[in-house]
């Protein structure tokens, strides 16, 4: 184990690795460039069900390095202990798991089983192998139906949540609490982030979802570039400015920059007496209508949109205070909503099928 005083953004440890759980995917991969930027040297852990092996071949590119890449479940224990047993593995950033809300209502098992079940697997491994450095990507969704905004890191979590995503992000957070309770040798981070959107500037990499967009973004985008017919806009009679539901979207590169601000937080802080929770987002709340008006603005293209009726398990409001971030993590998001669009268009337009058109 390297020393942790010392941040290993400052001195390369060629020899230790993160391990990026679901590092193909689409917050996963752009977080890789920045773990490079940082100068970390990692292994990517996928079972691309979500994702593309293209995503990290052009990450590839971008950074001009080889990556390793396992195709792989966390929910594969022999697999898991494999990757421990051949690499010098320091810390774990994890992503992978089941994120579509309407679809975890439908398939509540697949999620828990998944999500849950296989975290757990991924902790109990990194115990085996005293590896006791965890980034876990959460959610917003643990707050449930907060009662005022914006939500802050020490409101409740765990009462009201409307779906099973939200409910397998909590209870993960509940076991991380535990884990740390029961040995405070672990660090661990928690990260409630709310909507990331757009994509890295070259437009190589970005959101490229299996089927029909279970996100707005790359609904919007889909719909630009005609591979879908019409935006729908899931519920238009919520109590919001326009009716439609507000979010705190996020650039994906701010949000990736900022699982690294954790890790190193957590390579430079020895004594945490409890895991560090961070909300992730600008404090700024949008709705879905003011999203396509900024998109039209940064596409020039006019993207057509109907109403229907709510998904389950969605909520009306949501923004964070991202305050404790920006005082902890010396983090706050840089890039604002036309920023967001325009990098967006830019990963779409270049790349109308996807990865699946290269």
């Amino acid at each position: 184990m390297k020393n942790n005083n010392i941040s290993s953004s400052l001195i390369p440890h060629p020899s230790s690795l993160i391990l990026v759980t679901g590092g193909a995917g689409y917050i996963g991969s752009h977080t890789l460039i920045e773990l490079d930027k940082a100068g970390f040297d990692f292994i990517v852990l996928d079972n691309l069900s979500n994702s593309s092996e293209k995503a990290i071949r052009r990450v590839e590119k971008i950074i001009n390095k080889k990556i390793p890449f396992v195709k792989g479940d966390i929910r594969d224990k022999k697999l898991l202990r494999e990757i421990f047993k051949e690499n010098k593995i320091d810390s774990v950033i994890h992503f992978a798991g089941l994120k579509a809300v309407g679809e975890s209502v439908e398939k509540p098992l697949e999620y828990y089983e998944n999500n849950v079940c296989g975290t757990n697997n991924l902790l109990e491994v990194m115990k085996e192998f005293g590896v006791k450095k965890f980034v876990f990507s959460s959610s917003a969704t643990v707050y449930g139906e907060p009662d005022k905004m914006p939500v802050t890191e020490d409101m409740q979590t765990g009462v009201g949540i409307t779906n099973p995503y939200g409910r397998s992000k909590y209870m993960i957070e509940e076991i991380l609490k535990d884990l740390f309770i029961s040995d405070n040798s672990w660090k661990i981070a928690i990260l409630r982030y709310f909507n990331p959107v757009g994509a890295h500037e070259s437009g190589m990499i970005g959101e490229d979802p299996e089927g029909i967009p279970n996100n707005l973004m790359p609904f919007i985008t889909q719909v630009a570039v005609g591979k879908l017919p019409k935006l729908r806009v899931f519920g238009g009679d919520y109590p919001t400015h326009d009716g439609t539901g507000v979010r705190d979207y996020i650039h994906v590169m701010d949000l990736a920059n900022a699982h690294v601000k954790a890790l190193e937080y957590l390579n430079n802080n020895n004594d945490l007496n409890e895991p560090l929770i961070v909300n992730l987002g600008t404090g700024q709340g949008y709705s879905v209508l003011d999203m396509v008006k900024a998109f039209e603005r940064a596409s020039g293209v006019k993207i057509p949109y109907e109403i229907v009726d709510r998904r389950p398990g969605d909520i009306a409001k949501i923004y964070a205070n991202p305050n404790k971030a920006k005082e902890l993590l010396g983090w706050e998001a840089k890039r604002g909503i036309d920023e967001m669009c325009e990098s967006a268009w830019n990963w779409q337009s270049k790349n109308p099928k996807g990865y699946k058109g290269e």
